[in-house]
């Protein structure tokens, strides 16, 4: 299978790294200026940790070509993944000339974090061949894909777009009903913006949210997600007692939900709190840290996850 990536920033680097780890060909393309030699540095550096992931028969990198014409990329692709910024005029016009250039069965799924597809399909002649298929950073480490389809997603197109992300290593998650933000960014966004009143109103430091996290419900989160966490907190009864014992504390205002206005005091408090919290390491160090974690964290949760990783792709189907 052919592969084309449009947009080639952080997050196109590793949609590339993933795909090549996985034996296929890609054609990336970015007009922007020096996206060639930043895209080549990008997957050099990532390589070494789809290598710890396990390469397929056949991957390299010499399997990468590039082309700032964006026509040339995608004509004969059979898959297309956008990446291009988060601005919807932006990727309107980019989708439009996709869908223009690319062949009549070929796919074409967005990265967006946040747009929903039926958006994203307005403007394109042949609209039921586009889902969103939200990663997450970095992509060629963290399994989970996002699949929404758009009101004029056929049945066929979705699950053909699954099809292809599980073929390269990714966990699908189907989100049923298209909605802005998706579904894990609707949860981290939460925590965002609870975290952000918590130093807002001088609770505690950045440094001690992330601590918060990262020293209690973050190491239970990296094998169960928030219901299965709460069903063990419920001892022999499970969620059954945990709700019956615990549901009436929902009613109490222990959350915000609504942003705090980014004033000038909050920015520099956040700003400083990370930068003092870095040590004077580069951001280049803590993403080198970051990835020897994930995959250590990963192939330790695979292990531990309840059921195995097969069934939970198909849960949500």
């Amino acid at each position: 299978m052919k592969f084309a990536v449009v947009g080639t920033g952080v997050i196109g680097s590793g949609w590339i790294t993933r795909i090549l780890a996985h034996g296929h060909e890609v054609v990336a393309t970015d007009p922007s200026e020096g996206a060639y030699e930043r895209m080549l540095k990008q997957v050099k550096q990532n390589w070494p940790y789809a290598e710890q992931l396990g390469l397929a028969e056949g991957a390299s990198l010499d399997k990468l070509s590039f082309t700032a014409n964006l026509e040339e990329a995608v004509k004969d692709a059979d898959h297309i993944q956008e990446n291009v910024p988060e601005i919807e005029s932006i990727k309107d016009q980019v989708l439009t000339e996709i869908d223009a250039y690319a062949k009549p069965d070929a796919m074409i799924g967005s990265s967006t974090s946040g747009i929903m597809p039926s958006e994203l399909q307005q403007n394109l002649k042949h609209p039921e061949r586009l889902v969103v298929a939200h990663p997450f950073h970095p992509v060629y480490i963290l399994p989970l894909v996002e699949v929404v389809p758009g009101k004029q997603t056929n049945e066929a197109t979705t699950v053909k777009a699954e099809e292809i992300y599980e073929s390269i290593g990714m966990d699908v998650l189907h989100v049923r009903h298209e909605i802005e933000g998706h579904i894990a960014d609707r949860l981290m966004e939460a925590l965002w913006r609870e975290a952000l009143h918590i130093v807002n109103d001088g609770v505690a430091t950045t440094e001690e949210v992330d601590k918060a996290f990262t020293h209690a419900a973050g190491l239970r989160y990296a094998q169960y997600g928030p219901f299965m966490t709460f069903h063990l907190a419920g001892g022999e009864g499970g969620m059954r007692h945990m709700l019956k014992q615990f549901g009436p504390a929902l009613k109490k205002p222990w959350t915000k939900l609504i942003a705090p206005e980014l004033t000038q005091t909050l920015y520099d408090d956040v700003v400083n709190g990370c930068e003092i919290a870095s040590q004077g390491q580069s951001m280049s160090e803590l993403d080198q840290k970051r990835n020897e974690f994930l995959v250590k964290v990963k192939k330790l949760a695979e292990a531990y996850w309840p059921g195995d990783t097969a069934s939970m792709k198909k849960v949500t189907k």
